[in-house]
């Protein structure tokens, strides 16, 4: 026994008393099912030592506050309606009831000789009991159960182990939210793949997923854990791979520095599978943050690009000066002045006619990115003074002709 309960608190992480619990729920259940009158509260007590079982009925001390009793012409009391029940653990509760007004009316349970004890007959069984007290009243011991009893009772011990089980996988993910993990692929279903992480079943949404990439069954494969949900049908681990989070995470397994809290990220803007864009910076003056994330000679920056598929990334120092942030962002073109309008959030930026191409990016996407990661809309114009694009700080783009600028007179 000892060895078993060992076992599944080592592979399922389930505490050895939530399954003594589960065994000695389904004993009592298997007990009522074959022996016990209807009403009665059982309960098993499994000493590990002998492998014997004990069995007593529960009763609760009750006065005429606390229960009413059955008038002649009521209805006798039914246990399965007097309350709630869990395999007949739990004493009827006191009931909400609502009149024609709407007022909550409280009703007593009915006085129940299988499941109460009136206080003056359990003052004679023991002297300080009180109103609310448990006694218990120790029952013949059985070894011999039916086939339904003893079904019943391994449906009661399954039941209460996956109950277990959901618990300890929700505590033990739960810690682990916000961070990467890594498991293999199981199978994918309707572009979603399911990834096995040892003691449960992570989801990567084909949303989630980072385009291009393409994953075999057993492929080992790391994602963000950015939502650990539960519900009634299960526990839904949500993994990510294209949330700018997976980014950050992937610099601090590189880079001490980000580890540490000594180089922060102050934002991130990500378009996954093609470029990202990093602003941080450093909380000592002596670490230089883009160094840091870059590494020597680029390996740092290289290993995280490798993981994303060839994601190019632009590290960038953030600034409190809005101009001097505005142009960190637009690297690697050169930006000739920044001119901000607080009022409409919007930030008009000239640039020379030869670094027009590399303001605005291959569709668009470096000033999109810029405008996603300042979160302000950036009005690009050349020095002539034609319009050529605008970002807004949603990422939306909108071009402007290509015109060519007018000499100066």
């Amino acid at each position: 026994m000892n060895s078993v309960l060992g076992e599944l608190e080592e592979e399922r992480g389930i505490p050895r008393d939530k399954v003594i619990e589960a065994i000695e729920a389904a004993l009592a259940t298997a007990y009522k099912k074959e022996y016990a009158k209807r009403g009665q509260i059982i309960r098993a007590h499994l000493d590990l030592n002998t492998g014997t079982t004990e069995f007593v009925q529960v009763k609760e001390v009750v006065d005429e506050s606390s229960v009413r009793f059955v008038e002649e012409d009521e209805e006798p009391a039914h246990p399965a309606r007097e309350g709630r029940f869990h395999h007949n653990e739990e004493i009827a509760k006191p009931s909400q009831k609502v009149d024609a007004e709407g007022n909550i009316i409280i009703e007593l349970p009915r006085f129940n000789p299988e499941q109460h004890i009136l206080l003056a007959d359990a003052k004679l069984i023991k002297r300080d009991a009180k109103v609310g007290d448990e006694l218990v009243f120790p029952l013949e011991m059985k070894d011999d159960y039916g086939r339904i009893a003893a079904q019943t009772a391994k449906q009661v011990i399954i039941q209460k182990i996956r109950e277990a089980e959901k618990v300890s996988v929700v505590a033990e993910f739960g810690k682990r939210q916000g961070e990467i993990v890594s498991g293999t692929v199981q199978r994918m279903e309707r572009g979603n793949l399911y990834i096995d992480l040892g003691r449960a079943t992570g989801i990567l949404p084909y949303d989630e997923q980072i385009p291009g990439e393409r994953y075999r069954q057993g492929e080992r494969i790391r994602a963000l854990l950015y939502q650990v949900e539960e519900s009634p049908r299960g526990i839904y681990l949500r993994l990510s791979r294209a949330h700018p989070n997976f980014l950050a995470k992937l610099f601090e397994m590189e880079a001490p520095e980000a580890a540490h809290g000594t180089v922060v990220f102050k934002a991130i803007a990500r378009e996954a599978g093609s470029r990202s864009k990093v602003a941080v910076a450093s909380t000592d003056a002596h670490v230089d943050p883009v160094g840091s994330l870059v590494g020597q000679r680029g390996v740092r920056v290289s290993t995280v690009t490798s993981e994303l598929g060839g994601e190019k990334i632009d590290i960038v120092e953030w600034s409190e000066d809005t101009k001097r942030f505005i142009e960190e962002a637009l690297s690697p073109a050169r930006i000739m002045s920044v001119d901000l309008d607080e009022v409409e959030h919007k930030a008009t930026i000239k640039v020379a006619e030869d670094q027009q191409s590399l303001a605005i990016g291959r569709g668009g996407q470096n000033v999109r990115l810029a405008a996603k990661l300042t979160g302000w809309r950036l009005d690009i114009q050349s020095t002539g003074g034609a319009k050529i694009a605008e970002a807004a700080e949603t990422g939306e783009m909108k071009e402007e002709p290509n015109e060519t600028p007018a000499a100066d007179e």
